[in-house]
């Protein structure tokens, strides 16, 4: 009954830690600059990251054909030359994950040309931590009650 109990508790725990939302502090906001190489097919780096409120400048390189970058939902994009650099600027006021995709046809892989915009604090880290904490103490704490008991007759 005690052990029905407590894993009823940390299954609790694990719902509250999935959907409460976290107190995260926000910084200021501030201007985040990247320089991104764009090549068939893929952009170097990939995945960028900034807080809401950011004012994000992002300098595409092309080093071989005339590439594109494209934000989606925010409907901003830049085209970069060969061997050139384009600045493409925004304030990233809308948070989640957001695809940045060329959208200058570049080659036959064209369609799998895409990066990530992460808008915002990693919460699905902190969660996942925690989640993963809370499988830890389970088995140490069902290991625990299946321990067999000796006693002495």
């Amino acid at each position: 009954m005690r052990f029905n109990f407590l894993l009823f508790l940390l299954g609790l725990a694990g719902l509250v830690m999935m959907f409460a939302p976290l107190p995260v502090q926000s910084s200021p906001p501030v201007e985040r600059e990247f320089r991104i190489e764009a090549s068939q097919y893929a952009y170097s780096p990939g995945e960028i990251s900034v807080n809401p409120g950011d004012t994000v400048k992002i300098h595409l390189v092309s080093t071989d054909v005339v590439h594109g970058l494209y934000v989606d939902e925010y409907g901003v994009s830049i085209t970069a030359d060969p061997g050139q650099t384009a600045t493409l600027t925004f304030v990233a006021d809308k948070p989640g994950s957001f695809r940045l995709r060329c959208n200058v046809t570049c080659g036959a892989m064209h369609p799998f040309m895409i990066g990530k915009l992460y808008v915002g604090p990693n919460l699905w880290f902190y969660r996942s931590a925690g989640l993963a904490a809370l499988v830890i103490l389970s088995i140490v704490f069902w290991k625990r009650s299946n321990q067999p008991t000796i006693t002495a007759n």
